[in-house]
């Protein structure tokens, strides 16, 4: 039986998906083209196993709890399992991308949670070698703030933004985890240099945010999913930890390209 192989990089983390298929590869290798690698030793290691659609639905809840030793990761659609000390897990699910686009995002949570990173629903763009992120529930805005994002401007994503921490401070890295725009952000990083929490308004306008405020608002934009008590702590001193060391401020907008000459302003102020 052959095996295939893609190897997935987001973030630096780099997951290996093995499957006996040559056609789900080619659904793997299409969906995450922007961040393939060339096959090497993986932090991570996955056999998908495929089997006939299950009868729960992608948009049930998903479960992540340790059972015996392993991460157990649960919804309608699929089942996985992780060693967490050998890195290596199995995937059963049917031949689609949308079940697989969960066990990474799931994946790149448990792995940022140790190191003190955040993996946040959030649009994030690099202008002039900096990152600016922008948080919000569905209907802030992040679409329509990256649809209006000027021209050089390098969208990293406009729905789910990676946020690893670095000995200087913070990285915002692209991922293909798309929103409204249906397309994947650019496998590049940058230095993040603000965080802006979105609303709607009539004029524009940017106003500093407590310390307190800002933690909690980042805690409402993170996506975490495992049953763990040790981990939730990690990630709960992980936002003190972020909003301690990169601006947050209120982003008050309209729908006008304008927004980001505001944007730039108060960077230069900083």
């Amino acid at each position: 039986m052959n095996v295939h192989r893609a190897d997935i990089v987001i973030g630096g983390v780099r997951v290996g998906l093995r499957t006996s298929s040559a056609s789900f590869l080619g659904l793997v290798e299409e969906r995450y083209a922007g961040y393939l690698a060339a096959p090497d030793r993986a932090d991570f290691e996955f056999d998908v196993d495929l089997a006939p659609p299950a009868e729960g639905a992608p948009d049930d809840d998903v479960r992540v709890y340790r059972s015996e030793g392993e991460w157990r990761i649960e919804r309608g659609d699929f089942r996985a399992s992780l060693d967490p000390v050998a890195r290596r897990g199995r995937i059963r699910q049917s031949e689609n991308p949308y079940s697989i686009d969960t066990v990474l995002r799931i994946v790149h949570t448990l792995a940022l949670a140790a190191e003190g990173g955040l993996l946040l629903h959030a649009a994030s763009a690099i202008v002039d070698g900096r990152a600016n992120l922008f948080a919000g529930v569905s209907g802030a805005g992040k679409t329509t703030l990256s649809r209006l994002a000027p021209p050089g401007a390098r969208l990293l994503s406009d729905e789910i933004s990676y946020v690893r921490r670095t000995p200087g401070g913070y990285d915002a890295h692209g991922t293909p985890f798309a929103g409204e725009l249906a397309r994947p952000g650019e496998n590049v990083a940058a230095p993040l240099a603000a965080i802006y929490l979105l609303d709607k308004g009539p004029v524009h306008r940017i106003e500093d945010v407590e310390p307190a405020a800002a933690a909690r608002a980042i805690l409402a934009n993170v996506l975490f999913f495992a049953e763990d008590a040790a981990l939730v702590r990690s990630v709960f001193t992980a936002a003190l930890d972020l909003v301690e060391a990169v601006p947050v401020r209120r982003l008050t907008f309209a729908p006008e390209a304008s927004v980001w000459a505001v944007i730039a302003a108060q960077g230069s102020a900083r």
